[in-house]
């Protein structure tokens, strides 16, 4: 077969069109991803079928260049490609590597569904942890190291305690559940519920009104991975202790699902000054036993210590 050269030279004298289009189709051959294409099958297309592609070779070049620009294109997001189909040059699309990563952001955060949780938690991540020299805590240092085992070691079909975070206000303990959270879903998968329990118990005294309380219940029992922030703020009354948080708990420790927890509390103090003690005053210390008994064999408690990350001054 002829060089690529000499057929495009023969095909641009053989035209009769004007000038105008004659320039840019020279243009659109003298392009270096038309010209790979061209040298890459000229044993499978003919002149004639170059020919009849040019217009298909303008549309690559031309959305080519759009993108170069920065302009919209007819598919934005794709990259033209040029192809041989049934004989004939074509051109399809393809998702652009900045596409691909978008959806890739979108499906990990589907992944990590957050219910009155703060904003922040959709960016945490390790690398952003508060290590550095001013922030770092032995503690602090205990707990994302535990926290990297549970996402490096995570196994779907095999039972792995969570964590139960405690300390101050603003150390960090949700931040870190937020990005185990993220962690899991970008390296495994993994979907994981997120959940303001103070707002969570609201919410449940609510849908009694609309008679959803089991659906929503349901929802958040069943989640592969389930993190329960904050619990231990505001009173808690015997129904959210016994039929919300109980029936979560029982539900979750049965069917060996992992269960994080934050709190201002450590368990002892949870069981004895929060769980122990209802809305009404009333001690029910045997009650408050069988709530930590399950949350004990869910999670492993860490404390955290350190100056609070939320003060500016």
């Amino acid at each position: 077969m002829q060089s690529l050269n000499k057929t495009l030279q023969e095909l641009m004298r053989g035209q009769n069109i004007a000038n105008n289009i004659q320039q840019t189709m020279k243009q659109v051959y003298m392009d270096k991803d038309v010209q790979a294409f061209l040298n890459e099958n000229r044993d499978r297309l003919s002149k004639e079928a170059i020919k009849r592609g040019q217009s298909k070779l303008y549309e690559f070049f031309h959305e080519k260049q759009l993108i170069e620009k920065g302009v919209p294109t007819v598919a934005p997001g794709y990259s033209p490609q040029l192809v041989i189909s049934a004989g004939q040059i074509d051109v399809t699309y393809v998702p652009t590597k900045q596409l691909l990563k978008r959806q890739r952001q979108r499906y990990i955060q589907r992944l990590v569904n957050s219910i009155n949780m703060p904003k922040f938690i959709k960016n945490a991540s390790y690398d952003d942890y508060y290590l550095n020299e001013d922030t770092q805590t032995d503690t602090r240092t205990k707990a994302i190291q535990a926290a990297m085992d549970f996402t490096d070691n995570y196994q779907k079909d095999k039972f792995q305690p969570g964590l139960y975070l405690y300390g101050k206000f603003g150390v960090g303990k949700t931040y870190l559940l937020g990005a185990i959270a993220n962690e899991l879903a970008k390296s495994k998968g993994i979907a994981t519920t997120m959940v303001h329990f103070p707002s969570f118990a609201v919410e449940m005294r609510n849908s009694i009104k609309q008679n959803n309380t089991g659906e929503k219940l349901d929802a958040i029992k069943r989640a592969p991975i389930l993190m329960l922030d904050d619990i231990g703020a505001g009173a808690m009354t015997t129904w959210v202790r016994d039929d919300i948080l109980g029936v979560i708990l029982e539900y979750r420790m049965q069917e060996e699902l992992p269960t994080f927890f934050s709190s201002n509390f450590s368990m002892d103090e949870l069981q004895n000054n929060h769980l122990a003690i209802n809305a009404q005053g009333d001690n029910e210390p045997l009650k408050a036993a069988r709530i930590m008994e399950r949350i004990k064999y869910l999670s492993r408690e860490i404390e955290m210590e350190g100056k609070n990350l939320r003060d500016k001054g």
